[in-house]
């Protein structure tokens, strides 16, 4: 089976400035670990805030402990710092409910340690070959932990979210979008396209191999549903109305005592929400965000539609019609900027549909990079050929139709760890992340020509 031919500006640099770019992204990461860190005390630091996250001190060690095992010891072959802490910083081996009765390093020893490590990580990308092997090719372990950090990052700042007390945090408010007014709906032609990467050097298991998968035709929500749309449907009734849901869903809804997105509270006045510790109308042109999948499943029933599957979430944003290749994200190759998408915790909240004309993809759906996370209807597998690298437990541990597939990053997703190709993965009852979602449907008569 054929693919159509796949463009990646990283693969066209010098080895000098590949290790500038490793060094950028690797220091852009570390920025926002500290900024998220040194925002709160350290009594904060070690607190749990919930039974769903680890204590904010945690994900700190466990930062600089993944970046010593594959950076300092692996590529580098230097000698551990702290083989000691190995099994503590394992995240397969203890729960997040059970990591605050750990004998976990305090907030002044886990800065130091994070701070030793890169300098040691630093020295090795100066000198280790980027070449020879998987891990060094292309600066791929250096990517990788790259990603690592910012996901993490992207982690604590959902604990931020859940976190009790006065707001720590602060960022400027999105752009707002231009006075037009989008339409609703987009519709996706039919045919064969390139799902995957084979190219993309920094891509994980998971995105490869590249594939032809053939999308019949189909019809997309231009942008995420919005919260005034998601008003409409909690004051319709649809969280008391079993039609919408499914089995699981509604024991779940009914089990929890679940009546709206989380965060968000009835008052007098209309819908409420909390934001980092701010308290404040939820806003009709937002995309919803902190919603389930059942949720989100529920939503897209009440609306007469569906939730789009993973084939057709990467077609929509990433399939050139004009060329018939597919695109490393909606708007080109070229990696994203402030006016193509919201990323990188430069807001701390989804913008309004529209904001982002820049990023929309060439057949005009917007936003599917940035602001939400995006469910799909799509259980996680491995594509045909997948192969695990560097090791199972990133992806392969969990294929299985109890995890559901989320695309296109959030608010709080970095550049580095997001492109058209990436995938990401929850259970379907998690509500503490940063996920909306927009609405699929199939064609009507005479909408396919």
């Amino acid at each position: 089976m054929s693919v159509t031919p796949e463009h990646n500006p990283l693969l066209e640099l010098s080895p000098q400035n590949l290790r500038a770019h490793a060094a950028e992204a690797l220091t852009r990461a570390r920025a926002r670990s500290i900024a998220l860190t040194d925002a709160v005390d350290d009594e904060d630091l070690v607190r749990q805030h919930s039974k769903l996250m680890s204590p904010l001190v945690w994900d700190l060690a466990h930062i600089g402990s993944q970046e010593e095992l594959w950076l300092v010891r692996d590529v580098g072959g230097r000698e551990p710092l702290r083989p000691d802490i190995d099994d503590l910083y394992d995240a397969f081996q203890h729960a997040r409910a059970d990591r605050p009765s750990l004998p976990l390093l305090g907030p002044a020893e886990a800065r130091a340690y994070v701070r030793e490590v890169r300098e040691k990580a630093f020295d090795v990308l100066e000198k280790a070959p980027l070449e020879g092997s998987r891990l060094t090719e292309s600066a791929f372990a250096f990517g990788m932990i790259t990603q690592h950090e910012q996901q993490h990052d992207e982690t604590m700042l959902a604990t931020h979210q859940l976190r009790q007390g006065e707001p720590v945090l602060q960022a400027p408010e999105p752009p707002r979008p231009p006075a037009a007014r989008l339409p609703a709906e987009v519709l996706i032609p039919g045919g064969r396209f390139t799902m995957g990467t084979t190219a993309e050097p920094w891509a994980l298991d998971n995105e490869r191999p590249a594939h032809e998968v053939d999308v019949p035709a189909f019809v997309l929500d231009t942008a995420a549903v919005t919260c005034g749309a998601y008003v409409d449907f909690l004051e319709s009734g649809g969280y008391r109305d079993p039609r919408f849901w499914s089995e699981e869903g509604w024991a779940y809804l009914n089990d929890h005592a679940i009546t709206a997105p989380r965060f968000w509270r009835r008052e007098p006045s209309g819908w409420w929400r909390t934001r980092f510790g701010v308290h404040e109308p939820v806003p009709s042109g937002e995309p919803v965000v902190h919603v389930s999948f059942h949720e989100a499943e529920a939503y897209a029933r009440w609306a007469g539609k569906r939730l789009p599957t993973e084939p057709e979430w990467e077609k929509a944003a990433r399939h050139d019609p004009v060329s018939g290749r597919s695109r490393r994200f909606p708007w080109g190759d070229e990696e994203p900027t402030a006016e193509h998408a919201n990323l990188g915790q430069r807001h701390l909240r989804p913008a309004a549909a529209g904001a982002y004309p820049a990023g929309a993809s060439p057949l005009g759906v917007h936003q599917l990079i940035g602001d939400v996370w995006e469910w799909t209807s799509t259980s996680f597998y491995g594509y045909p050929g997948f192969s695990a690298f560097p090791y199972r437990e990133y992806s392969e541990v969990f294929f299985g139709p109890e995890y559901k597939v989320l695309r296109g990053g959030s608010f709080g997703t970095d550049s580095a760890a997001i492109r058209g190709t990436f995938r990401n993965w929850d259970y379907p009852i998690r509500r503490q992340i940063f996920a909306g979602f927009r609405c699929a449907r199939d064609p009507r008569p005479g909408e396919v020509v």
